[in-house]
């Protein structure tokens, strides 16, 4: 096994090296890549939740809540109104099925390396009211390992990247943790200027202090809400209302709001039943899927597939930039029809795994056929 140096750059534009092993996995390839083989809409607006993360304008609070309720919808109904199955009929047109558009997908990857990137909540394991027992399943493990074989992947979540390790275990990946603001290689790496080994970024290191007394804040703010749960991820904190009393979330809205109101270098922001508080550096799932591809010898080549898979809102970023780049696509997964950048869908983790598992066998097929 061989050892390669890849040269990254942080936000402060100092290099980084990084000995990255097995370069069949994750350095960019010799040989190109051969060609083979229902529920309710959410109707608040993405420039709408965009403005409340920004904060500014009166009744902010009572805004919050109702992007709160948009981003949490419903579970799916057994039965949909005629106007609803026309909905998810429409929004399925324009993001069909991974697995049905198989074929065309693969097709388009013709002579390109694939690197797949995969969010981990309500991606490869369910959602769950205690975030701590999103447990991934043994096959989910085996699909993704062997995907892995194939193809350079990553695990992008906002996550602490630790916690995410300990769910997957799998040292052959990367992992960008804190929503893509802690990366890390999948091999043992030269340690970098900063004895950090096998860091490749953290460009929101000055914030940890900052974070960790937020966090000790708000841990003592939200006891009296029950039902809430404040959560370390390193370089953010997640405060989940999943179960929480939907007559509190006003209370629980303005407790966050209160807190934040003395650190205006962190900002506000939500997923699916979470309040996402994070540095307000531009970083998010987006740049961290474009640097991961530059560490990869992908900056401005048009020899890369990405494929992103993700469920939340965080994920839109990194679908936004593949669609801005014209490379590879983005997959949601979601029942329900929402407002996405991403290409084509998928409806649970057990679809993942399906699409994924298909896309080993494709990948195994084609190299029989060289």
């Amino acid at each position: 096994m061989t050892n390669h140096n890849v040269v990254v750059s942080d936000v402060k534009g100092s290099a980084i090296a990084v000995a990255l092993s097995n370069h069949s996995l994750f350095s960019p390839l010799a040989v190109p890549e051969p060609a083979s083989a229902p529920g309710a809409c959410i109707t608040i607006s993405r420039n709408k939740l965009q403005r409340l993360e920004t904060g500014g304008g009166g009744g902010r609070i009572s805004a919050w809540v109702d992007s709160m309720r948009a981003s949490s919808p419903p579970r799916v109904k057994s039965t949909s109104s005629h106007s609803e199955t026309e909905e998810k009929k429409s929004w399925t047109l324009q993001h069909p099925s991974a697995l049905s558009m198989f074929e065309q997908i693969t097709n388009a990857s013709k002579g390109k390396q694939i690197v797949m990137f995969l969010d981990y909540d309500g991606t490869l394991s369910p959602i769950v009211e205690d975030p701590d027992l999103a447990i991934m399943s043994n096959e989910m493990r085996k699909a993704v390992r062997a995907v892995a074989r194939y193809f350079p992947t990553a695990i992008v979540s906002g996550r602490c990247r630790d916690k995410v390790y300990s769910f997957v275990r799998l040292a052959e990946l990367y992992y960008a943790g804190s929503h893509g603001m802690d990366i890390r290689g999948p091999s043992k790496c030269l340690k970098n200027k900063n004895g950090n080994e096998g860091v490749l970024c953290q460009p929101a290191t000055e914030f940890l202090p900052m974070v960790n007394e937020v966090y000790k804040i708000l841990l003592e703010k939200t006891k009296s809400i029950p039902g809430a749960r404040v959560e370390h991820n390193k370089f953010c904190i997640s405060v989940h209302f999943r179960c929480v009393d939907e007559k509190s979330w006003s209370t629980l809205a303005e407790q966050v709001r209160s807190v934040l109101n003395d650190y205006p270098k962190l900002r506000l922001s939500q997923g699916r039943k979470v309040l996402e508080i994070r540095p307000t550096i531009k970083w998010d799932k987006g740049k961290a899927l474009e640097f991961l591809l530059e560490s990869l010898g992908y900056a401005n080549s048009n020899e890369v597939f990405p494929v992103y898979i993700g469920d939340d809102r965080t994920d839109e970023d990194a679908f936004k930039v593949l669609r801005d780049r014209g490379q590879g696509f983005g997959i949601l997964v979601s029942k329900a029809p929402k407002e996405t950048n991403a290409s084509y869908s998928l409806q649970e983790p057990s679809e993942v795994k399906d699409f994924l598992r298909r896309l080993v066998k494709w990948k195994r097929l084609s190299m029989q056929k060289q």
